[in-house]
C-alpha cells in the first residue's frame, strides 16, 4: 500500500488558475443589489454613524450614487426613504402620496438610469408612520393585519405609477402579497414584479437600519416578523407567498440565516434573494477599522457565502464597491 494519500484535494488549490477553474460559486455584479436611502428636504448627503461609508441621499447625490452603481454593473436598486418627521402620522400617509419622497426619489432615478438596471422600491409603513410600526394600529395598539392590507395596496398603486418596476413587500403581512397583487391586476399592472420579504426575522441586525430611515419605532415586531429560532414556519410564509403570487422571495438577514436560504433555494421554483443587513454591514466595517481582519477578503466572503448557500440576488450596502473589486 502506497504511504502516500491517494487522493490529494490540494492539486486544485495549488495556484489561482487552478482555484478559479473549479471554483464552485461565483459572484457577478448583475447578482447584486444596492439598498439606497434618500432624506426629504437634505440639502448635501448625510453620513450614517453606525454605517461607514452609506449616507442618506439628497435627490441630486442619490441619481449620481445610482449612475455609479449602474455603471459597475449592479443588478438592481431598492430605495427606501426617510421623510421629514412633520410628515409622519399613524396612518403612514405620505407612503401613498404621489408626491412623498420616495415616489419622487423614484421618478428621478428612473429619469437617470432608465431601463440599465432595476428600480426597486420598499413598500412598507415602517418609514411613513409615527408609531414606526409596519402597519396601521388598531384601538388597541396592536397592528391591524386587514387594515394595513389596504394601506399596502395603495402604496403598491402609487410606487408602480412613480416608476417602480419591483416592489419589496417588506411589512410581513398575512396575506401581503395576495392584496397587492390584487390591486396592481385590477389596476392592469401585470408587469410589476413582487419581491416578498417572505421571512423576515425579528433580528437584532437591524440596529443600523433603523439609525438610517430615523425609525420611530416603540417596541419591537415579534407579533408580524419570524422568531429566530424557527426555520419551518420561515418555508411555510415563503410557501404562502409563492401561492399569493410573489415573483421572487427574500431571507433577512442573511448571514445568521444561511441554513434558511438554502432550504427557501431548494423549496421554490422563483428566484431567491437574501439580504446582508445593517448589523451584517456594521459588523465587518467595525473589525476592518480596529485592524482585526482584511476588509476587502471579508466583504468577498459574507457575500460568496450568501450566493453559496443559495440565493440568486444579495442586496447588500457593498454592492457597487463590490461589483467594482469583481471587475
Amino acid at each position: 500500500m502506497s504511504p502516500y494519500p491517494v487522493e490529494r484535494p490540494r492539486r486544485l488549490r495549488s495556484t489561482p488558475a487552478l482555484r478559479r477553474l473549479v471554483a464552485e460559486t461565483s459572484i457577478e455584479p448583475r447578482h447584486l443589489v444596492l439598498p439606497m436611502f434618500v432624506k426629504e428636504g437634505a440639502a448635501e448627503p448625510v453620513p450614517i454613524r453606525s454605517m461607514p461609508g452609506v449616507v442618506q441621499h439628497t435627490r441630486e447625490s442619490l441619481r449620481k450614487a445610482a449612475a455609479e452603481a449602474v455603471g459597475a454593473g449592479v443588478g438592481g436598486l431598492m430605495l427606501f426613504a426617510v421623510p421629514e418627521e412633520s410628515s409622519k402620522d399613524p396612518l403612514g400617509r405620505a407612503g401613498t402620496d404621489p408626491d412623498g419622497i420616495l415616489q419622487v426619489a423614484l421618478r428621478d432615478v428612473v429619469a437617470e438610469v432608465g431601463d440599465a438596471t432595476v428600480v426597486m422600491s420598499d413598500l412598507c409603513l415602517d418609514e411613513y408612520t409615527s408609531h414606526g410600526h409596519c402597519g396601521v394600529l388598531g384601538p388597541d395598539g396592536t397592528v391591524d393585519n386587514d387594515a394595513s392590507l389596504a394601506r399596502y395596496a395603495e402604496m403598491g398603486l402609487v410606487q408602480a405609477a412613480a416608476g417602480s418596476a419591483v416592489l419589496g413587500l417588506s411589512g410581513m403581512m398575512d396575506g401581503q402579497v395576495g392584496a397587492v397583487r390584487s390591486a396592481l391586476d385590477l389596476a392592469g399592472r401585470y408587469d410589476v414584479v413582487l419581491l416578498a420579504y417572505a421571512s423576515k426575522y425579528a433580528s437584532s441586525f437591524y440596529g443600523p437600519f433603523r439609525e438610517a430611515v430615523e425609525s420611530s419605532l416603540v417596541g419591537d415586531r415579534r407579533t408580524y416578523q419570524v422568531d429566530p429560532s424557527n426555520g419551518i414556519e420561515a418555508l411555510r410564509e415563503v410557501e404562502l407567498d409563492v401561492a399569493e403570487g410573489a415573483d421572487i422571495v427574500m431571507v433577512k438577514p442573511a448571514l445568521s440565516y444561511l441554513d434558511v436560504v438554502r432550504q427557501v433555494r431548494d423549496a421554490v421554483t422563483v428566484p431567491v434573494a437574501a439580504y446582508q443587513v445593517s448589523g451584517e454591514y456594521a459588523m465587518v466595517e467595525a473589525a476592518a477599522a480596529n485592524g482585526w481582519l482584511d476588509r476587502e477578503r471579508a466583504i468577498v466572503e459574507t457575500v460568496t457565502s450568501i450566493r453559496r448557500a443559495g440565493a440568486d440576488l444579495v442586496f447588500t450596502y457593498w454592492a457597487t464597491e463590490l461589483a467594482q473589486i469583481l471587475r
